[in-house]
């Protein structure tokens, strides 16, 4: 078997998700299973003839995980599919991906799904799908957890899903991961990882009521919105997943640490550890680590400002045990998204321009005390959120956006090279916002794949 998961050019990162199915179906299941890195810039010809010589004389069985919306990889799971492979979709957004955008069937412009590409999807933890790979048959999948498929009647069929189990996290084999060059496989020794702590977001955990302005640009939008109950906030694609809060044991987060690579000074490599509130815990698991005896080198954090200003003693107690672990800390994404309160309302931030400012000058203050233990520049590694464009951009905004980037000089050490367009994947909650809008409206926004282009005039519906 094979995961085929979207990646960058260049890079030497692992993702667990797709490494934590490729180990568990090896261990568990009769089937070999590696992850196949594709990028924007591999050829589709390439990309099959590698797979199709992995696979020799066996039927290809191939997975596709954290896809990032990518058309072309829906497409080449449907070629796959009709030359007799099983592609089966895994991982975020397999569910509403495989189905397609609420009210497809009833309007022929929203994303219609991609389940003509795939030969079924598995949505929730990797190992539901042992199961169906120790049977003799891979069509067989009445009784298997978390899957969605099509019956004889073409009705869609999504069997409920299972809970997550830390058990399968213990021991994750980073040494499954391959590039595709000169039409074959070659592996890649990955250089930074990722450990799980907690599964979910608690700012997604509660629905939470918000007025959403129109779109800036359309005529007669001043004044206009559209009430919503929101998981998290609005552009994100998984909020509904990230919402089921639940927290992984010391051990288990003890031994994914341990089963890392090691650097060439016998230290683990940098690692993203995944936790949308990780300060509070960190001081614990480096004691832990200390008294297991590892050895680290860098841990990566992604989390948002309010959360860390409510942490800073934490944070501080951190940095003090970094100084004497010889560990750093890099804030490598902090998700600030925005300067304007407007917009940061209408993307549900649940923040505001006070506190994100608030927090970077906590930032600040700490990298001059812990200059060496602390890191958030962009040459660190810091790669923190700011969306720009967004529909609700007007002068105003802008002039008051660049006011405040210029008064707190963010330009120096917050902003990324390039600001981030506001994406909005169908299944996000400002992909209802925008249906909201078209129902209203009578107008209807292009789809790009499962992306809605908020960016394109919306088209008037004529009604007969």
């Amino acid at each position: 078997m094979a995961i085929i998961t979207s990646y960058f050019a260049g890079e030497t990162y692992g993702l667990l998700g797709p490494q934590a199915a490729a180990t568990i179906i090896t261990k568990q299941t009769p089937f070999d299973c590696i992850v196949v890195t594709i990028t924007n810039e591999d050829h589709k010809r390439h990309v099959k003839k590698a797979l199709y010589d992995y696979f020799g004389s066996q039927k290809p069985v191939i997975g596709f995980s954290y896809l990032s919306g990518r058309e072309d990889l829906f497409h080449l799971a449907g070629e796959l599919k009709a030359e007799g492979a099983t592609t089966l979709l895994a991982g975020p957004q397999a569910d509403v991906d495989f189905a397609g955008e609420t009210g497809c069937k009833k309007f022929p412009h929203r994303f219609q799904g991609v389940a003509g590409h795939f030969s079924f999807a598995l949505h929730g933890p990797a190992e539901q799908i042992i199961a169906l790979l120790n049977k003799n048959s891979l069509t067989e999948l009445q009784d298997i957890p978390g899957v969605l498929y099509h019956d004889q009647n073409r009705d869609l069929i999504q069997n409920s899903k299972n809970r997550w189990d830390a058990h399968y996290f213990i021991d994750i084999n980073w040494n499954t991961l391959y590039r595709i060059k000169n039409a074959g496989l070659v592996p890649i020794r990955i250089t930074a990882a990722q450990v799980l702590q907690q599964i979910g977001c608690p700012w997604a955990a509660a629905r939470q009521p918000v007025a959403i302005d129109y779109p800036a640009f359309m005529a007669n939008a001043t004044g206009k919105r559209v009430s919503l109950k929101l998981k998290g906030c609005g552009f994100c694609d998984v909020a509904t997943d990230k919402g089921a809060v639940a927290v992984l044991g010391a051990e288990a987060v003890i031994n994914q640490i341990a089963a890392l690579p090691e650097t060439a000074d016998s230290r683990k490599i940098p690692f993203e550890l995944i936790n949308e509130n990780p300060m509070p815990g960190l001081p614990r698991l480096l004691e832990q680590v200390r008294q297991q005896g590892l050895k680290l080198s860098q841990i990566n954090l992604t989390l948002r400002a309010d959360w860390l200003l409510k942490n800073q003693n934490h944070l501080q107690t951190t940095l003090e045990t970094d100084r004497n672990m010889d560990i750093r800390i890099v804030l490598s994404s902090i998700g600030f998204e925005s300067f304007n309160n407007t917009i940061l309302h209408n993307l549900n931030k649940g923040l505001t321009v006070e506190t994100n400012l608030a927090a970077i000058g906590l930032i600040r203050r700490m990298k001059t005390a812990f200059p060496d233990e602390l890191g958030y520049l962009r040459n660190e590694g810091g790669n923190h959120g700011f969306i720009h464009p967004t529909p609700w951009d007007t002068v105003q905004t802008e002039t008051g956006l660049g006011q405040v980037i210029d008064k707190h000089g963010l330009a120096a050490d917050i902003l990324p090279e390039h600001s981030t367009p506001l994406i909005i994947q169908h299944a996000s909650g400002l992909g209802e916002w925008i249906r909201t809008i078209e129902t209203r409206e009578s107008v209807r926004f292009t789809r790009y794949g499962s992306i809605i282009a908020w960016w394109d005039d919306p088209v008037s519906i004529i009604h007969p």
